[in-house]
């Protein structure tokens, strides 16, 4: 692989946080940006200053989709240091993505050491309020200029870098979610468990209409027998029934979660029955009627754990309290965040520190 070129912005003053920070909305100053030719391989790997995208209009992503994207965080610890939190999870969760949609495969060790020089050169943007973070946004598209469908024969990757505030900036606050059997997202087999555009654009309409009916997102149902819960838009789901904590297996149309896999890690550390198998719809409305469904949660990198307050189907609704003592998902959040931000040890590893330049400068 060649060796990185840096091209870095002149900054006359120092980097300046807004204290209202939301998600998505503000960048720093650079990226990081590779490029992918069939004869060539990856190549001309570079650190530059934010810029527009040229694009010819008949760029193939735009027409065909072909396109993988991921999302994680780096974070500011108490001491000072910068961490990004599973990098090498993401990158090759990227790869599988890629995989599928017939896009090339990246160096994941070469990758990350570009993204650690990256978050390096602009750590002065990760915020350093509780529940803030760096959001860091890699993706890669087909990039021939050919009206056809067919792999493309040229890509582009670019990593992107947004300092985000808290998810829940008014503290941990339970969400409410429509279940719905109207509307598909993804089949198995197909495309579901890969982070494409695609999928979002699949979701938007339905969540629409949760939204309208005053839901914050869609807890999707299979797309075969529409009978076994899949997943939510931004995260994997959890049941916690008297007995076990269960997610959806993993069948093909379920994003493999990063935060979904820490969890698991997590309760089985705690000695806590999890299971990861089908779980149908009307078991959990069943088990709740008899009192046996304590609370749902979700896992997913902007909100790390998401407590469920409502769940509707069709005519039920189910609402759990948030305030109950023996809250698991309150416990799972302290016990990541608590890891992110240094407050405990990282005794699963999952911490990669960012401390020096990684690769070597052109």
């Amino acid at each position: 692989m060649e060796k990185i070129a840096f091209q870095l912005k002149n900054r006359k003053e120092q980097v300046s946080i807004p204290s209202n920070l939301g998600f998505g909305q503000i960048f720093t100053d650079h990226v990081f940006e590779m490029d992918y030719d069939s004869g060539k391989g990856w190549y001309n790997p570079q650190i530059k200053p934010l810029d527009r995208l040229s694009l010819h209009p008949a760029t193939m992503f735009i027409h065909y989709g072909q396109a993988v994207f991921e999302g994680l965080k780096a974070f500011r610890t108490r001491d000072e240091n910068v961490v990004i939190f599973r990098p090498d999870r993401h990158l090759q969760r990227l790869n599988n993505s890629s995989r599928r949609l017939c896009i090339p495969e990246i160096d994941v060790d070469f990758v990350l050491s570009a993204l650690k020089e990256l978050v390096w050169l602009e750590r002065e943007w990760i915020p350093t309020k509780k529940g803030e973070s760096l959001y860091i946004r890699p993706f890669i598209f087909g990039s021939d200029p050919v009206l056809g469908v067919r792999p493309s024969a040229s890509y582009k990757l670019i990593i992107l870098l947004s300092p985000v505030g808290a998810y829940y900036p008014e503290g941990f606050k339970p969400v409410k979610i429509l279940a719905t059997d109207e509307y598909v997202r993804a089949v198995r087999k197909g495309i579901g468990e890969c982070k494409t555009p695609g999928n979002y654009a699949a979701s938007l309409y339905a969540s629409e209409f949760a939204k309208r009916q005053g839901f914050t997102q869609v807890l999707w149902m299979d797309g075969v027998e529409q009978k076994y819960i899949e997943e939510v838009g931004t995260m994997n789901i959890f049941i916690r029934f008297n007995n076990e904590i269960a997610t959806p297996k993993l069948t093909g149309g379920i994003l493999p979660g990063i935060t979904r896999d820490s969890v698991l890690q997590i309760l089985k550390d705690w000695e806590m029955e999890v299971t990861e198998r089908l779980i149908p719809m009307d078991e959990v409305v069943s088990e709740f009627k008899k009192g046996n469904v304590l609370e749902i949660f979700g896992t997913g990198t902007a909100a790390i754990i998401s407590m469920v307050g409502l769940l509707k189907y069709k005519d039920i609704e189910m609402k759990f309290d948030s305030a109950q003592p023996d809250n698991l998902a309150a416990k799972l959040f302290d016990e990541i965040t608590s890891i992110q931000y240094g407050h405990s040890e990282d005794k699963y590893n999952w911490l990669t520190h960012v401390t020096k330049k990684e690769v070597e400068v052109a």
